[in-house]
């Protein structure tokens, strides 16, 4: 399969996305306000999100990065979660928003909010861009959700196809 010669279908676009990156970012501010914010990016997909959207929260945030794995280089995951990098300082007593940028099968969410509340977090939340229900392998519904989106293979804003696509700056699908 050659994909650069397949037709991209975008699905949101620069401009939506940061549209609805301020809306996320207005609402998590009034949230948390007056509350200890330690924001955790799932590297490496949440990483483009992550920034955007801190900067959309006006109120004082700490930022904290885990890397995990399940899907390998493959577009579909494997189910087994694997922790690369975890959060190196302490979270207890910070209210925790962890950040991805999709929820599928929310294997990978489920086990990192499972993972950081034995750490005594004050509380703990999830905020995804996209949200695909229909993949779902496990019980998990996002606090803060950008979109929500059919079963289709996606790419751009963070998301990668082999490691690549992921700096484009809008959501996009191949179609053959």
């Amino acid at each position: 399969m050659d994909i650069e010669k397949k037709r991209k279908e975008v699905l949101f676009t620069r401009e939506d996305i940061h549209k609805r990156v301020q809306e996320l970012g207005n609402q998590i501010a009034v949230d948390y306000q007056g509350k200890k914010l330690l924001v955790v990016s799932l590297l490496k997909g949440s990483f483009i999100f992550t920034a955007d959207l801190v900067r959309e929260i006006d109120a004082p945030v700490k930022i904290a990065f885990m890397a995990t794995s399940s899907y390998g280089h493959g577009t579909e995951s494997t189910g087994q979660v694997e922790i690369l990098y975890d959060v190196q300082e302490s979270v207890e007593g910070y209210d925790i928003l962890v950040v991805d940028d999709i929820a599928d099968t929310g294997l990978t969410m489920k086990f990192v909010l499972e993972h950081l509340r034995k750490k005594n977090p004050a509380s703990i939340k999830s905020c995804v861009l996209l949200d695909k229900p229909s993949r779902r392998k496990t019980v998990l519904e996002a606090d803060y959700i950008g979109y929500t989106i059919p079963d289709k293979f996606i790419v751009g804003y963070g998301l990668n196809y082999g490691d690549y696509y992921r700096n484009i700056p809008y959501v996009f699908a191949f179609v053959d």
